[in-house]
C-alpha cells in the first residue's frame, strides 16, 4: 500500500462498487479501523461527533481509518437505476475482503453501528481471520417476524421515510421531545441521503436473515464470534432488546456489554466522548495503546488494569470490577460482581 491513501475511493468489489473514504496512513503491524454506518445515514452523519472528538483524534493518530459508505448512500450519490438489485445483507458483508485487499489491510477493528454492526458481524463470521475486534452499536442479530415486517411495511404506508428511519435511530422519548438532535437528522437525512437509494437499503436492511451464531455449549456446533467484542446501547434505545439478544449469543469471556445512561439512540452522537474513553480501553486490552493519558484527572497515566472510573454513574447503580488483558487473546472483561473477572455477565451503566 502507497504511503497515504487518505481521501475518498470507489472499490471494485463481486456486488458492485463501493465508496471508501482512508483518512491516515497504516501504522506498523496495526489493524486499520474499519467503520460501517446505519441505514438511514452515512460514514458522516454517523461517525463525525465521534471521529472529531478530541480524545478520538489522539486515538486515530495511531491507526488508519477506513470508513465505508453503503452503495448509494453517501453524499452526492447518483441514483440507482430503476431495477437496480440492491445488494443482500451478506452481500454487502461479502464485499469487505475487496476493501481490505485493495489497501493491503492485513487485518481490522470494526466500529459498526445498527445495519452496519450487523454487516460488520456477519464478516467476522465469515472471515475471522480479517477482524481482530468488534465495536457494535445497537446491533440486532435477528431478522424480522411477520409481524415486524407489517408494522414495517405499515409505517412506510402513514409516514415519510425520513420519519419512518428515525424511528430506528432514536429512542420513543428523543422522538417525542423532537430534540434538537432529532430536528438535524430528519433534515439531513432529508436533503443529503438520495432518497431512492436510502430505500433501497431499508428494504434490505428489514429482509436481514437472524446472524447464525449461538455460544458454544448452547447448540450442536454453535459458532459465534472469535474475536474480542464491545457491545454498545443507549438506555431506552430501539435497539436495547437486540442488544441483550446479541449478548446472549456470544462469549463471555470475551465480549463486553456497555449500556450507556442518558445517550438515547445514537451514542456516538450523543455521548462521543464516554464512547471514546470506552474505545481506548478496548484498545488497551488487545495490546494496542500501553497506557492513556486522562486530561481530566491528572494528566498522568492510567493504568490499564483499571475501568472503574468510566463505570460510575451518578446513581451509583453499578460498579465495575473490570480487568484488561495485555495481550491480545483476551478481550477487557467488566462485571457488576465485585468478585473478579470471568463472570457470565459484563455490563455497564455509563451516564455523564
Amino acid at each position: 500500500m502507497p504511503e497515504c491513501w487518505d481521501g475518498e475511493h470507489d472499490i471494485e468489489t463481486p456486488y458492485g462498487m463501493l465508496h471508501v473514504v482512508i483518512r491516515g496512513a497504516p501504522k506498523g503491524n496495526k489493524p486499520a479501523i474499519l467503520t460501517y454506518h446505519d441505514v438511514g445515514l452515512n460514514h458522516k452523519l454517523c461517525f463525525n461527533s465521534f471521529f472529531q472528538n478530541e480524545d478520538m483524534l489522539e486515538i486515530t493518530k495511531h491507526f488508519v481509518v477506513c470508513h465505508v459508505d453503503a452503495p448509494g448512500q453517501h453524499i452526492g450519490a447518483p441514483q440507482m437505476p430503476q431495477g437496480y438489485q440492491y445488494p443482500t445483507m451478506d452481500q454487502l458483508a461479502g464485499m469487505l475482503p475487496s476493501v481490505v485487499q485493495h489497501f493491503g489491510f492485513k487485518s481490522i477493528v470494526g466500529i459498526g453501528v445498527g445495519a452496519g454492526a450487523y454487516i460488520l458481524a456477519k464478516f467476522a463470521l465469515i472471515f475471522p481471520d480479517l477482524v481482530e475486534g468488534l465495536v457494535l452499536l445497537n446491533i440486532d442479530p435477528n431478522g424480522k417476524g411477520w409481524i415486524d415486517w407489517a408494522a414495517t411495511k405499515l409505517s412506510g404506508l402513514t409516514s415519510t421515510l425520513p420519519d419512518t428511519v428515525l424511528t430506528h435511530l432514536f429512542s420513543q422519548e428523543e422522538l417525542m421531545s423532537n430534540t434538537e438532535v432529532v430536528q438535524n437528522y430528519r433534515q439531513q437525512i432529508n436533503n443529503t441521503i438520495n432518497q431512492f437509494n436510502l430505500q433501497l437499503f431499508w428494504n434490505m436492511y428489514n429482509s436481514r436473515r437472524d446472524l447464525e451464531m449461538n455460544r458454544s455449549g448452547s447448540v450442536i456446533n454453535a459458532k459465534t464470534l472469535r474475536c474480542p467484542v464491545m457491545l454498545v446501547v443507549g438506555d431506552n434505545a430501539p435497539a436495547e432488546e437486540g442488544v441483550v439478544e446479541c449478548n446472549s449469543k456470544l462469549d463471555p469471556t470475551n465480549t463486553t456489554f456497555l449500556k450507556m445512561a442518558d445517550s438515547g439512540g445514537m451514542p456516538q452522537i450523543t455521548q462521543p466522548g464516554k464512547l471514546t474513553e470506552a474505545f481506548k480501553y478496548f484498545l488497551q486490552g488487545m495490546g494496542y495503546i500501553a497506557y492513556m493519558k486522562d486530561r481530566r484527572m491528572s494528566g498522568g497515566p492510567v493504568p490499564s488494569a483499571s475501568m472503574t472510573r468510566l463505570a460510575r454513574s451518578r446513581t451509583a447503580s453499578l460498579t465495575s470490577a473490570g480487568s484488561v488483558d495485555g495481550s491480545r487473546n483476551r478481550a477487557c472483561t467488566h462485571s457488576d460482581s465485585s468478585e473478579g473477572v470471568g463472570q457470565v455477565s459484563h455490563t455497564m451503566e455509563v451516564s455523564c
